[in-house]
């Protein structure tokens, strides 16, 4: 190639978006990334307007999806999905007709990426034609999820990337358009950050066996539970255990603690 080689890479939470354009930049310096967008809508526009040779596409997206802003693209480009599943990984990408990347992604596995993406713009080997990888991942994303609660929540604290394990969160505390997520820390202090995912959201993924809501705007994790308090007009306070942080439970959810 004569040509520096470009790409556009989509991603829905900024902050995922922008550590991979970071990434891209140590692992392949000459790559050019030309475009940034938030939503396959918005990729195969600028798909269409851009022509980059290498497109990294999230594979859940809201509205258009990876997988169908890839259908649009088809092989005028060599693509990548970046994906938080592993299931989808091992078992839609198990021909390795398309790379792919689970986050949080891991420098050396994109490097490898990097490395089969410069044999393929060398055309050494040609654009290969995903139809039947995309199928898959179609029929993934659409049957109901039965992989159980989730495990992991993905939160950024400063630049960083951090997996917390479900079950060390002690609550969580919708946040204006955000979700405030708080867990043990390491040792005795605790530590919390925000997300993008709506509350409701995260509520249906979670154990219903640990995480309940008490208020409108509140879940907590039971095991974190110190103590309920009663207070007037039929309401309580949720103590933590190991926290002077105090949680409100509403009347329309007391109900949940009538056996205290």
């Amino acid at each position: 190639m004569s040509a520096a080689p470009t790409a556009l890479v989509a991603e829905d939470e900024p902050l995922l978006r922008r550590a991979l354009v970071r990434q891209l930049g140590a692992a392949w310096p000459e790559l050019k990334v030309v475009a940034e967008v938030r939503n396959g809508r918005e990729a195969v526009e600028q798909f269409e307007a851009l022509v980059p040779d290498v497109c990294f596409l999230d594979v859940q997206m809201p509205g258009v999806s990876g997988v169908e802003a890839a259908r649009a693209i088809g092989r005028r480009a060599h693509l990548v999905f970046v994906t938080a599943f592993d299931s989808y990984a091992v078992q839609a990408f198990e021909h390795g007709a398309v790379d792919y990347l689970v986050k949080p992604v891991e420098a050396a596995r994109l490097a490898d990426t990097v490395v089969r993406l410069q044999v393929r713009l060398r055309g050494q080997q040609p654009t290969v034609d995903a139809g039947m990888l995309l199928d898959r991942l179609d029929s993934l994303l659409r049957r109901p999820a039965h992989e159980g609660p989730l495990r992991w929540l993905q939160v950024s604290v400063g630049q960083a990337l951090r997996l917390v394990p479900v079950e060390d969160v002690a609550y969580l505390r919708s946040d204006a358009k955000y979700t405030r997520v708080a867990w043990r820390g390491d040792g005795s202090a605790g530590a919390e950050a925000l997300v993008s995912t709506p509350l409701r959201e995260l509520l249906a993924k979670l154990d219903p066996a640990d995480f309940v809501q008490v208020h409108r705007g509140v879940v907590v994790n039971l095991r974190a539970v110190d103590r309920i308090v009663r207070g007037g007009n039929e309401t309580a306070n949720v103590h933590l255990k190991g926290s002077q942080e105090v949680l409100p439970v509403s009347r329309s959810h007391l109900h949940r603690f009538r056996g205290m």
